[in-house]
């Protein structure tokens, strides 16, 4: 793998305490961390805590530093992230943080799903962390993983661009719009013109540990995935196409991958795009 950038739940068990350590749980289900969570972990909300309440869009610098003040962090502390549903949300968070420039952050590989397959502990207790005053930082925001619509627009039918769709089979094809249960949704079904379907968990294994980097390499590169080229990953609105782009970019190290985090609730509602089917 490219990237020290995975831990694994032994090394989390055995510093989940360290006071360097700053342990955060970011699920899907916002109420799994309340039914049970790693000792010592404390929980952000995707909904709420992870977007701009107002404008649809991800955080700004001010507030990135409010919440990793407020969650006790410092620029030197390891945050180690980890969720339900295989680190989707976890991911999300990850490649966030990383363009705010917060450098020193890990995924624990599996997630949820392999401490409690483990029978590994879970409290209910909150820890108390004092807060911080983490600094703003003084210079732009790095975006140079982040495509934006315009990005995509301009990307089409050109051969050095793979985009990969990581949705599922039936959101692709358009025959459903969202999964089910899901309430963001958009005005169209479809995909991208051009875009490869590669659904995210393909990458992990049934553990959610992600899969070893032959099998990876093997899993993008036979349907024209390669280092070589620009990538632009997106699913619906973008936490699973954060999944993706760790595997790409942080796993097989692929040096120009972005995530388009507008993904298809955006591409599926704009006037006058085109879409497949």
């Amino acid at each position: 793998m490219a990237k020290d950038v995975l831990v694994t739940t032994e090394w989390v068990a055995a510093h989940k305490n360290d006071p360097n350590v700053l342990l955060v749980e970011v699920d899907v289900d916002t109420s799994a961390y309340e039914s049970g969570h790693i000792q010592g972990a404390i929980a952000w909300n995707w909904t709420t805590q992870l977007n701009d309440q107002v404008r649809r869009d991800i955080l700004n610098h001010e507030q990135w530093a409010e919440l990793l003040s407020n969650s006790g962090a410092t620029p030197e502390t390891l945050i180690v992230l980890y969720g339900d549903n295989n680190n989707w949300f976890a991911a999300f968070a990850y490649w966030q943080l990383k363009i705010f420039g917060h450098e020193n952050v890990k995924l624990m590989d599996g997630g949820r799903k392999k401490w409690e397959l483990e029978g590994r502990e879970l409290v209910k207790e909150v820890p108390s962390r004092t807060k911080t005053q983490y600094p703003v930082p003084n210079r732009d925001l790095d975006t140079s993983i982040r495509a934006r619509q315009i990005d995509v627009l301009n990307s089409l039918n050109k051969g050095n661009v793979a985009l990969v769709d990581v949705r599922s089979p039936q959101e692709f094809t358009g025959e459903v719009i969202a999964p089910p249960g899901m309430t963001e949704t958009a005005q169209r079904g479809g995909h991208i013109p051009g875009a490869v379907n590669v659904p995210w968990g393909k990458a992990v294994n049934e553990d959610g540990t992600f899969k070893s980097e032959a099998e990876l390499k093997q899993l993008y590169e036979s349907v024209g995935v390669t280092p070589d080229k620009e990538v632009i990953a997106y699913c619906r609105i973008g936490e699973r196409s954060s999944h993706t782009w760790f595997v790409l970019r942080e796993l097989l190290g692929f040096q120009n991958v972005k995530n388009y985090d507008g993904s298809w609730t955006e591409w599926g509602s704009m006037v006058g795009v085109p879409i497949e089917r």
